[in-house]
């Protein structure tokens, strides 16, 4: 038997139409003509569906993922009239319509809306968000199944697997997460096949020096080490067992100083000075502890003792939490996969996803802000449901 197509009411209530005011709150309207107008993306005559509302249908896309594009679009072309007090067209295109819209709009306008718009959130009294003056960063990187058209294929491609390869084409999605707030403040994507080494190449500019930046070991290299650092961030990495660190002074934390060095310095005369700081984790097996080994720029140990860093690193999997988010609880259960069945269309579903994800990011921090409550002790998926059902105070345009 066919099942029937989840729609909304027919009449749309009120707190429906103020979740499109939560996106508008974190990109304003005027942001969004002034990004198409430098983009040359704005609309040149009137349009069934201008390119406004395209842009805040394909952040639309992130909070109903359950529900038809049709009516996806209905919510936000109301919504935008309703906010505007009826100036923005109240329209329903078909399908067909809105699939030519969103390939005028390409994928340049979303990811320069996204530039404008990601940025850290941790105010000076944030709690959670600093670490001895400094912002706490992460970066790491995920997976995502996009739909098994031939375009996809071809351009992203298969993750391998036990037998054979997987049922769909993974987008790589790599981002710098603000750990405390768990905003998403700068991010990269492309086709499976890229590593992610390549891909965080595009994000060290964005780093700060009033940051502190933690990585897992897949990303350390001494290029990357060297780019980094001399942004001025501070970092701490976790580096592979392999790599040769000589103990040149032991620091009273027990903590070292030692040298880095580019594969092509033969003779190992001009390498980076690094602290190393090296601790072992209990496991549910004691017979195999985890050994950890980091390496930091923060020279001065009582700037940062050891047994401090090795607690602050783990704080690493904030950005873990953060795909969870993204990838299970905005897009919910079996929903995980995007829609869009090209990759100019899949790259501005994704802006629109981590776009969405900001807005309601910034909500969790206003309020814990408001309450002096740390962000990670405010669900999430709460928020989400709030952003979409119950938030009438959230409009970001009056009626």
């Amino acid at each position: 038997m066919a099942r029937r197509k989840k729609v909304f009411p027919q009449q749309l209530d009120i707190a429906h139409i103020l979740s499109v005011g939560v996106l508008a709150q974190a990109c304003p309207r005027a942001l969004i003509d002034e990004v198409l107008a430098d983009t040359g993306k704005a609309s040149q005559r009137n349009r069934l569906l201008p390119a406004p509302a395209v842009v805040y249908y394909i952040m639309a896309l992130a909070l109903w993922r359950e529900l038809p594009l049709e009516e996806i679009l209905r919510v936000v072309s109301a919504s935008l009239h309703w906010l505007d007090a009826g100036k923005s067209p109240a329209t329903q295109p078909c399908k067909a319509a809105i699939s030519q819209a969103r390939s005028r709009l390409g994928p340049e306008v979303m990811r320069e809306l996204a530039a404008r718009v990601l940025r850290p959130l941790a105010q000076s009294g944030s709690l959670g968000a600093w670490y001895r003056g400094l912002r706490v960063m992460a970066l790491d990187g995920s997976c995502m199944d996009v739909p098994d058209e031939a375009a996809n294929a071809e351009y992203f491609g298969y993750p391998g697997a036990s037998r054979g390869a997987s049922a769909f084409p993974q987008v790589r999605v790599l981002a710098l997460v603000e750990c405390g707030t768990h905003a998403i403040v700068g991010a990269e994507h492309g086709p499976f096949r890229r590593s992610e080494q390549e891909m965080a190449e595009a994000l060290l500019p964005t780093l700060q020096p009033d940051m502190l930046l933690l990585a897992d070991r897949n990303f350390y290299g001494y290029p990357m080490w060297q780019t980094a650092n001399s942004s001025g961030c501070r970092l701490l990495w976790r580096v592979k067992s392999n790599l040769k660190l000589a103990r040149e002074h032991v620091l009273p934390d027990g903590s070292y100083l030692s040298r880095i060095h580019s594969i092509k310095d033969r003779t190992r005369q001009n390498g980076l000075q690094v602290r190393v700081v090296e601790y072992t984790l209990d496991t549910q097996n004691p017979e195999k502890p985890e050994q950890y080994r980091l390496i930091t720029n923060i020279l001065d140990h009582a700037q940062a003792p050891a047994e401090e860093l090795a607690a602050l690193y783990h704080e690493r999997w904030e950005a873990e939490g953060v795909f969870a988010e993204l990838k299970t609880q905005l897009c919910g259960a079996g929903h995980t996969q995007l829609r869009s069945k090209t990759p100019a269309l899949i790259e501005q579903e994704l802006w629109g996803l981590i776009l969405a994800h900001f807005a309601i990011r910034q909500l969790i921090v206003q309020a814990g802000l408001l309450h002096n409550i740390d962000p990670d002790r405010l669900s999430f998926t709460h928020a989400a449901r709030t952003v979409k059902r119950r938030l009438p105070q959230a409009a970001a345009i009056p009626p």
